[in-house]
């Protein structure tokens, strides 16, 4: 018979667990330290007047900041290889909407070239709308082949507010 030696297992001496004890002590009063403190880039909560001394309420500025870009782009379709034919549609489709400015194109060609097709549409932008398509504007092209050759749908995300 033959004899193994004992594997001879080691606890955790009490130096150890004393200081996970301590730091795990530690983290629990960071976070109740933290907790009982407001929100610093919260706003300052504003007093309510009272009713002695209560002002007429005068209206708030209007918004200061950057420009956002509306979530929910217009679409329309184009067709055919007629640079002028393509610049009329596009004038056509974006009426409505003049005054604005585009900040996205995302235009989705159809067929094998859909994406040549796609850039030789964003080329037309400018040209047919240039105070719609300016140079801020970014554009991408892209491939739908499930779409007609020469044809294209076009998403335009206009920014939210005014250029000034």
């Amino acid at each position: 018979m033959s004899t193994r030696p004992r594997r001879r297992t080691r606890r955790p001496g009490v130096v150890v667990l004393a200081g996970w004890l301590f730091a795990d002590l530690l983290l629990v009063l960071a976070l109740v330290s933290m907790a009982d403190r407001p929100d610093p880039l919260a706003d300052p909560p504003k007093p309510s007047p009272t009713p002695a001394t209560s002002a007429p309420s005068t209206p708030d500025p209007s918004p200061t900041g950057p420009q956002g870009v509306s979530r929910s782009p217009i679409k329309f379709k184009v067709h055919g290889t007629d640079k002028g034919s393509l610049q009329r549609q596009l004038r056509s489709a974006t009426a409505k909407w003049k005054g604005r400015t585009a900040a996205l194109v995302l235009t989705f060609g159809g067929g094998q070239g859909g994406t040549v097709y796609a850039h030789s549409v964003n080329g037309q932008l400018s040209k047919a709308r240039p105070d719609m398509f300016g140079k801020r504007m970014a554009t991408d092209d892209f491939l739908d082949l499930s779409a007609a050759a020469n044809t294209a749908v076009v998403r335009v995300y206009f920014y939210t507010q005014p250029v000034e």
